[in-house]
C-alpha cells in the first residue's frame, strides 16, 4: 500500500525520486520528448525526398528546444515536476539550449533554403511563449499546444526535406495536431488526480450488481496506462516509417 501511494504521489508515471541527476533526466520528459522528435519524423517521413543529415539536424533542434529549453520553462513556471534544480540552473539549461537550437536552425537555413527561416523565428518565439505563459498566456491553451507541438513539429520535418508545401504534408500534420488533442484529454486529469488530489471517494455500480469502490489508483491507472503505450506506439510508428524510407 505504501508503494503505491508512493507512486501515486510522484507528479507524472515518469518522474524518477527528487534530487541529484534524476530531477535533469526528469525535466526532459522523457516519452513526451520522444513523441516530439517522433512527428518530426513522421512529417519528414510523408516527404517526396527523406534527406538523412536534414533530418538528424531538425531532430537536434527540436531536442533541445523542446526536449530541454521549453521543459526547463516550464519547471522554472510553477515546479510541476517539484524538481531541486535551481533557478538559475533552469534559466541557464533553456538559453543555451533555445540559442543552440535557433543555431542549428540557421545553419540548416543556410546550407539549405532561407525559406527555413520563419520557421526557426517561429519556433524561438514560441518556446518561452507557451511554457512562460507570456503576453497573458495568450499562447499557453490547447489549441497552441496541438498547433505548437503537433501540427508545427511535423510540418517542419516535413517542409525541411521537402521545400514545398503539400497535401501530405499538410494531412500528417494535422493528424499530430488531434494526436496531441488526445494526450492533452488524458494527461490533464491524470495530473489532477496525481498533483492536487488528497482524497477520492465513491463507488461505480454496475448493471449486476457488483459495486466498486473509486480510488485515484483506481482512476489513475487507465489514464496512464493509455499514455505509457501511447508514446511508444507513436514512436516506433515515426521509427519504421523513416526506415522504410531511409532503405527504399
Amino acid at each position: 500500500m505504501k508503494s503505491t501511494q508512493a507512486e501515486l504521489d510522484r507528479p507524472t508515471f515518469y518522474a524518477l525520486r527528487p534530487g541529484g541527476w534524476r530531477d535533469l533526466i526528469t525535466v526532459l520528459h522523457p516519452p513526451y520528448t520522444a513523441w516530439n522528435l517522433a512527428t518530426v519524423a513522421l512529417g519528414a517521413a510523408v516527404a517526396p525526398t527523406l534527406h538523412a543529415w536534414r533530418l538528424g539536424a531538425t531532430l537536434g533542434a527540436f531536442f533541445l528546444a523542446v526536449g530541454v529549453s521549453a521543459h526547463a520553462l516550464d519547471e522554472l513556471h510553477g515546479r510541476p515536476l517539484g524538481t531541486q534544480l535551481s533557478k538559475r540552473t533552469l534559466v541557464a539549461v533553456a538559453t543555451i539550449s533555445l540559442i543552440g537550437a535557433v543555431a542549428i536552425g540557421v545553419a540548416t537555413a543556410v546550407a539549405v533554403s532561407l525559406l527555413l527561416i520563419p520557421l526557426i523565428a517561429f519556433g524561438g518565439f514560441f518556446v518561452p511563449a507557451y511554457n512562460l505563459e507570456l503576453l497573458g498566456g495568450r499562447f499557453h491553451n490547447d489549441f497552441w499546444l496541438a498547433v505548437g507541438w503537433g501540427g508545427f513539429s511535423a510540418f517542419t520535418g516535413y517542409f525541411v526535406n521537402s521545400l514545398s508545401v503539400r497535401p501530405a504534408g499538410l494531412l500528417v500534420s494535422a493528424a499530430c495536431c488531434f494526436f496531441l488533442l488526445a494526450q492533452r484529454r488524458l494527461s490533464t486529469p491524470v495530473r489532477e488526480l496525481r498533483r492536487r488530489t488528497v482524497e477520492v471517494s465513491g463507488q461505480q455500480r454496475l448493471s449486476d450488481g457488483t459495486v466498486i469502490e473509486l480510488t485515484r489508483e483506481r482512476l489513475v491507472a487507465p489514464l496512464d496506462g493509455a499514455l505509457s503505450v501511447m508514446w511508444i506506439a507513436f514512436v516506433l510508428l515515426a521509427a519504421g516509417l523513416v526506415v522504410f524510407r531511409l532503405s527504399g
